[in-house]
């Protein structure tokens, strides 16, 4: 379990949306009340369509949502970098079921609350319920932007910003930018276009210098210039 000085340690780190508004002793009786858990990574944290019984604050690592298609096909919804929660479904007074499932990127940790936990703590810090709507309200004003960009603009547009929101959402600082676990499937299918038009793309912007591809990785050597314009 993370002592209290963790807990007050990691909120000031990520500050997650999640406990925002509360104090460093609510804080750490709320993660008191969770228990750790590790994931390896490509390991499975919760199942589209399965009963929502916890939900999850990433403290390390990457998870990634998705759904599956009737054809086998793995399709990323949402990102979740430290700080984020999922599985908000666990909040809801009627019994619900995950509309995505999970999976670690890289070996992860996350806090989980088992339902009946989660919401008796809701019932004590009324904020919770506040930051969860919150949350909620993140999720779609996501996907207003991506439903306009697949309107509206181009596929070096969209892609740009699948690039630019994974760098801002998930992306690791190391020597010489923002590396990103991500495949060019995954980015293709984030940004509405073929898999063609996507290594085509980002074959011509790593000529460029902008970033650099190695296998299931791109390292943003420029985000800021990737975002200015349509590079």
């Amino acid at each position: 379990m993370m002592t209290t000085p963790e807990a007050v340690a990691f909120v000031k780190e990520f500050k997650p949306r999640f406990l925002e508004g509360l104090s460093s002793l609510q804080v750490a009786s709320i993660i008191a009340a969770a228990t750790m858990r590790r994931f390896r990574a490509r390991s499975v944290i919760t199942h589209e369509g399965y009963p929502a019984d916890d939900l999850f604050l990433m403290i390390s690592g990457r998870a990634r949502g998705f759904c599956m298609t009737r054809e086998g096909k793995k399709i990323p919804v949402f990102w979740f970098p430290p700080g984020e929660v999922l599985g908000g479904a666990a909040f809801l007074s009627k019994p619900a079921k995950y509309l995505v499932s999970t999976e670690a990127i890289n070996k992860s940790t996350a806090l989980v609350w088992d339902r009946t936990t989660i919401r008796f703590l809701s019932i004590q810090y009324p904020r919770l319920i506040e930051n969860a709507l919150l949350v909620a309200y993140d999720y779609f004003v996501v996907y207003r932007a991506l439903h306009i960009a697949a309107t509206c603009h181009t596929a070096r547009q969209r892609l740009a910003q699948v690039l630019g929101n994974l760098a801002s959402g998930m992306g690791q600082r190391v020597a010489g930018g923002v590396e990103l676990d991500v495949r060019n499937e995954e980015l293709a299918n984030e940004a509405n276009v073929t898999i063609f038009t996507a290594s085509r793309i980002l074959n011509e912007w790593q000529s460029k210098g902008i970033l650099a591809k190695t296998r299931g990785k791109v390292l943003l050597r420029s985000p800021d210039v990737l975002m200015s314009s349509e590079a």
